[in-house]
């Protein structure tokens, strides 16, 4: 089966053609981009494509590899033992099951996304490396060794928050999300809003990528953010002439409080309009 993305994921020819090269391969895919380009939501629409289940492990700060394979509850099995309770001469009974055990035990192939790998500490790639080539891992708790049924389908994404080693990137297929160009962008729009007014969606567009190109901005705005400003406009009935300017993209638009998610931005906004009228 092959990926060709889906009626609610516009999927460009390169990014298909990276799923299904690292499906081939039997490698995960290392899916980069900026934040809000859809590498969450890839897994999710792939799992749909391939009619695979889906299985996340949403990676924070504190996590470690060891809690994708399992854990072993030791303070419950104290405290059952304190109790009397007879659960505690089975030590698989505080065994708990991470996403790669659930990946690998389940008697049909799975998607299995990984997000936001570059969260973690510098080593949890690393400490993933040999249960990601093998496609097996041993439970000393309970003295077994668990493998894969299926080889899942493995789509891991990152942020770019931190450098990811070479070890771990030679064992992926890698693939870079560009963010979308404006027909691109069109088609997406459709996929969510089909019925809205082209003179909107086209001012709107004009609009949003001429802030994207404003020098200085701490944040540009993402394809989700346009989203969810394309929705407020229509709410709130904006019309289309007053996203329009002679200034384009020196103007703060309305409702842009969708797109600007921070004070320096707002500020740097302020002050441009504040240049383009004292210019005038």
């Amino acid at each position: 089966m092959r990926f060709t993305g889906t009626e609610s994921y516009v999927a460009t020819e390169d990014l298909m053609m990276a799923v299904n090269a690292a499906i081939t391969l039997e490698r995960p895919l290392l899916i980069k981009g900026e934040p809000g380009t859809g590498k969450t939501m890839l897994a999710l629409e792939v799992a749909k494509s391939l009619n695979r289940p889906l299985l996340q492990w949403h990676v924070k700060s504190t996590s470690k590899a060891q809690q994708g394979l399992y854990e072993y509850d030791a303070v419950s099995r104290l405290r059952d033992s304190q109790l009397g309770d007879a659960r505690v001469h089975d030590i698989a009974n505080y065994i708990k099951r991470g996403p790669l055990w659930d990946a690998f035990s389940a008697d049909e192939p799975t998607v299995l996304l990984i997000d936001e790998v570059d969260k973690a500490d510098i080593e949890f790639p690393n400490d993933l490396l040999r249960e990601l080539d093998r496609m097996e891992f041993y439970v000393y708790e309970t003295q077994q060794l668990i493998k894969a049924k299926h080889r899942p389908a493995i789509i891991i994404t990152s942020n770019n928050e931190k450098e990811l080693p070479d070890a771990f990137l030679r064992r992926c297929f890698f693939h870079y999300i560009k963010f979308p160009e404006r027909e691109t962008m069109e088609r997406i729009v459709d996929v969510h809003y089909p019925g809205i007014k082209k003179a909107l969606l086209a001012q709107a567009l004009t609009a949003f990528f001429d802030i994207r190109e404003v020098p200085g901005l701490k944040k540009k705005p993402s394809t989700s953010e346009l989203l969810d400003w394309l929705k407020l406009l229509v709410a709130e009935d904006i019309p289309p002439e007053a996203l329009h300017s002679q200034d384009s993209g020196k103007i703060i638009p309305p409702l842009h409080g969708a797109l600007l998610k921070n004070e320096q931005d707002v500020h740097l906004f302020e002050r441009l309009v504040f240049m383009a009228r004292r210019s005038r």
